[in-house]
Parts: C-alpha cells; sequence; structure tokens
C-alpha cells in the first residue's frame, strides 16, 4: 500500500469522525467509557462483508471474529479467546455466525485444487463436505452446490459453538447466549436467516454434552 492509499485512510477517517460528531457531539465520549455489546459476530474475513455497515449498527455493537470462511475451530486459540471473553467478561446475549454466498474459502474446499499453506485451513471446510457430501454430491449446478455448502457450513459452525463446554457452563445458569445462523447475499446486500437457534446443548450428540461443567 502506497503512502497515498494511506493518506485517504486518513482522510477517510478524519471526515468520518467529523460526520459523527456533527450527528452526536459526544458520541466518542461515550464510547471511550467501555462496551456493552449485545451481539457476537463470527463472520468471514472477506472485505464486503463488514458486520456492523451490513446490520446498520454503531461502533460498540457488536463485538467481532472475522477468519476465512467464520470458522470455530476447537483448537484455534484465537477464536476460543474471542467467545470466551464475548460470552463470560462481555455477557453476549447473541452470537451470530455469519456467512456470504460466494465465499471463496468455501469454494477452494470445494474444489481438488491445491492453495499452500491455506490448505491446512481448508481441511476444516472440507470437513463439512465430508458430512454433507450426499446432499452436495447430488446437486448437479456448482454454483447452487457452493450456495448450499455456505448454508451447512454455517449451520455446522453454529453447532461447533454449542459443544463449546463454556457456553454450556453458560446456559447452565441461564437462556444466553442464543446461536443464530445467518448467510449474507453479496448480490443484493440481503442477510437471510437460516432458522437455526441454539441455546441449550439438548439436541447435541450426547458424547457433547458436558456434565458439571461448572
Amino acid at each position: 500500500m502506497t503512502n497515498n492509499s494511506i493518506d485517504n485512510l486518513l482522510e477517510g477517517n478524519k471526515s468520518w469522525v467529523r460526520n459523527v460528531t456533527k450527528m452526536s457531539p459526544a458520541f466518542f465520549q461515550d464510547l471511550a467509557k467501555g462496551q456493552t455489546p449485545e451481539y457476537l459476530w463470527i463472520g468471514c474475513s472477506d472485505s464486503r462483508v463488514p458486520a456492523t455497515e451490513i446490520t446498520n449498527t454503531l461502533p460498540g455493537s457488536i463485538f467481532v471474529q472475522r477468519n476465512i470462511a467464520n470458522m470455530v475451530i476447537h483448537t484455534d486459540s484465537n477464536v476460543l479467546s474471542v467467545i470466551n471473553y464475548a460470552v463470560k467478561v462481555l455477557k453476549v446475549k447473541h452470537i451470530i455466525v455469519c456467512g456470504h454466498y460466494g465465499c471463496g474459502g468455501v469454494l477452494a474446499a470445494m474444489s481438488n485444487n491445491k492453495f499452500g499453506f491455506l490448505d491446512n485451513w481448508l481441511m476444516h471446510i472440507k470437513d463439512v463436505y465430508r458430512l454433507h457430501e450426499g446432499e452436495l454430491d447430488g446437486i448437479d449446478d456448482l454454483e447452487e452446490r457452493g450456495r448450499r455448502f455456505v448454508e451447512l457450513n454455517v449451520v455446522e459452525q453454529v453447532l461447533n459453538l454449542s459443544r463449546i463446554s463454556f457456553i454450556q457452563e453458560e446456559w447452565e445458569i441461564g437462556e444466553f447466549p442464543y446461536i443464530h445462523g445467518l448467510v449474507y447475499s453479496l448480490e443484493d446486500g440481503v442477510l437471510h436467516d437460516l432458522e437455526i437457534s441454539v441455546n441449550s446443548k439438548d439436541g447435541l450428540h450426547t458424547v457433547f454434552q458436558y456434565k458439571n461443567v461448572k
């Protein structure tokens, strides 16, 4: 990135600050006092899917974790640290896994091409394909297969969240957090609800249900 490109970002920031303070003079002073977001958003790193912009919410509303293809991997200390802080400290009420149609990571995992170091990450997405290969292989149209793969990947990440022991700890003392699955459409900007909402370990296979986790 050239110096001019950095300058563009800095000028954009100044313009944004001017516009925000014009509408709400105390906005930044209030924001600096702390955060109490209601949502944790686990989304894709894709630059076209920014959480606050597509939901028309202000800074401070959504705690965000983003990675390639919105994955929840149980050996990923980064994502686990974010989730733990969100549910244990911030006490978010809702966790949203948001994928998007046309996701490069999902489409890469659907192929047999090599992508170097990235193949190690894509292996987890390929596992989702393996779980649903009967349904996915039955879809002849590759674009439609990719769209369905995106949806199924979101569903599996919702389930991965519900298998986390410290989330189950929260469910033992209350109803929150709820875990939801959404998919964003780049073509029209609309969020689609996959109508999966989990706030209990009851639907999990028994091997994933922790006992006396407190």
